[in-house]
């Protein structure tokens, strides 16, 4: 198959390095705002919904949406920046995320914030994969080793603080500055951009030929995948026939969209490039490092929100150490990976991913932001010490003309792994905290002298012979023991497959030189 000519893009690579830099940076802001909104609502979503007037099931769909969108746009974004080129692409992702941030800064009720963040997430979806793919274009080797380890931080470090951020601001000012603090940042992007971004031309021709039923597919099949895996938990899974029905499409979509895909002559997503063994495992990396970090940033607010009733400021006082820690790995990992195998780094990364989840495991209903320090100190290092190798490692291997691609569908396989994480997380914490509260309640009868003791207590204390507010109170504090337990066996769940996937790093072949132009060209 020859595949058709691309117009001859400048050289980036022999720009002056300041140029580089901070069109580099200017993209790495992006990236990091569009991350950021992730999860800033997640500490501050009863504010949205009390003041929306919205119940809880309609509030979580101001997170759902955004998650929605964002991870069907970017396994697009590579045809998108060929199309148009990376310079336009992250101009009108930037524009649009900006006035989305605006419109969802103003929503008037529930439906219409629910349609912005869908907006928000779709128009600035396109940004997070466009930045990795500029940095293996800009940069030779060595200091690809630097732009990887700062969109290692960014990937993880902005989910993280989403919700020490998002709760900050909505304690000193209000819920509608978690979207209207977008303006600044990303006016700033969408002006310096154009300017300095010119890594290729834009190929208009590519509309001739388009998968167009791959985009529809493609569409289908992550939008009810993602649906099914943020409702799933909350709605008993296939118990419910939306669930089921969705579950169904997705299954359909999917299938046919991976046969349509590996024999079209103009794909939209590069699978071809998964016969790479390191590539592959990469994307497999991704996603385990996806369904971890998430997963954590989703466990640790529920817990201190549910079990010890923190505000959304409290709660972000309390998770905010793990973004300090994984700044101050930054300089380690830099000296690490100027003398060590990454692959090595990635091992010991996914490791210490590992024990920071069995240090969580130990948690009590007392725990707060002290005894959350040490894990969490432990996880901010390991995202680093992971994410970091796992994008040199993988879209290191791969020609230029192959990195767009390839590209969305490495971030695709992150943003995937934290959905499942999340709604893997929701429904262990689902069952398990229902059989130990039964386990416990079997415990609690009128032949224990204990309960018959807090009863009695109970009873005096709160000024009434009746039984009902004491039984009530008992109530209280076994479903808080139970949910406790509950979190303590979920990271055990998380630690379990950080352990099984340290150990595959090995199968990984070792970093080789950088693809050259010329064979880049070739390989196109």
């Amino acid at each position: 198959m020859t595949a058709r000519a691309l117009p001859q893009p400048p050289n980036p690579a022999a720009l002056p390095i300041r140029q580089k830099v901070f069109a580099f940076a200017t993209m790495g802001l992006g990236m990091f705002i569009a991350l950021l909104d992730i999860q800033i609502v997640s500490a501050s979503l009863k504010d949205i919904g009390g003041g929306l007037s919205a119940g809880v099931d309609e509030t979580a769909w101001v997170q759902t949406s955004y998650l929605i969108a964002e991870i069907v746009v970017i396994p697009l974004s590579g045809w998108l920046s060929r199309l148009i080129s990376t310079r336009w692409l992250f101009f009108a992702s930037a524009v649009g995320f900006t006035l989305a941030s605006l419109l969802c800064g103003v929503a008037w009720n529930i439906e219409s914030m629910i349609a912005f963040r869908a907006l928000q997430g779709f128009l600035g979806g396109s940004m997070i994969p466009t930045v990795f793919t500029a940095a293996f274009i800009y940069f030779d080797p060595k200091q690809r080793v630097v732009a990887a380890s700062t969109l290692g931080v960014l990937a993880s470090l902005a989910p993280t603080l989403g919700p020490t951020l998002g709760g900050w601001i909505t304690d000193h000012f209000s819920w509608h500055w978690l979207f209207l603090i977008n303006l600044v940042p990303g006016a700033f992007v969408a002006i310096v951009v154009p300017l300095l971004v010119k890594i290729d031309k834009a190929d208009l021709s590519l509309l001739r030929g388009a998968d167009y039923l791959g985009m529809v597919l493609l569409a289908l099949f992550l939008g009810c995948l993602e649906y099914t895996l943020e409702e799933g938990p909350r709605l008993d899974w296939f118990g419910d026939t939306t669930i089921l029905a969705t579950a169904w499409i997705a299954g359909l979509t999917g299938i046919a969209f991976i046969a349509r895909t590996l024999t079209y002559a103009q794909p939209l997503v590069d699978l071809r490039a998964l016969r790479d063994r390191t590539f592959a495992l990469g994307c497999f990396f991704s996603f385990i490092t996806g369904l971890g970090l998430f997963s954590t940033i989703y466990l640790t607010p529920l817990f201190l929100a549910r079990v010890r009733g923190y505000s959304a400021l409290q709660i972000g006082e309390a998770v905010f150490s793990t973004g300090v820690f994984q700044i101050l790995t930054v300089p380690l990992y830099s000296w690490l990976a100027k003398r060590y195998d990454l692959r090595w780094i990635l091992m010991a990364g996914l490791s210490l991913f590992a024990l920071s989840m069995w240090e969580f495991a130990p948690i009590t209903h007392d725990w707060g932001g002290t005894q959350l320090l040490f894990p969490q100190a432990l996880r901010g290092m390991a995202q680093q010490l992971s994410v970091a190798p796992t994008v040199t490692l993988s879209l290191g291997s791969l020609p230029p003309a192959r990195l767009k691609l390839a590209s969305g569908l490495f971030n695709l396989m992150r943003n995937l792994g934290g959905a499942i994480g999340i709604a893997l997380c929701a429904t262990v914490l689902n069952s398990r905290t229902n059989l130990h509260f039964y386990r416990l309640a079997e415990h609690l009868t009128y032949a224990n002298e204990a309960t018959n003791a807090f009863l009695s207590s109970a009873s005096e204390r709160l000024g009434t012979a009746a039984q009902e507010p004491a039984l009530q109170a008992l109530w209280q504090i076994t479903f808080r023991e139970a949910q406790t337990l509950a979190y303590s066996d979920t990271f055990l769940v998380v630690m379990a497959g950080m352990a099984v996937t340290a150990a595959m790093v090995p199968l990984m072949k070792k970093m080789g030189a950088a693809p050259t132009a010329a064979s880049a060209a070739e390989t196109h």
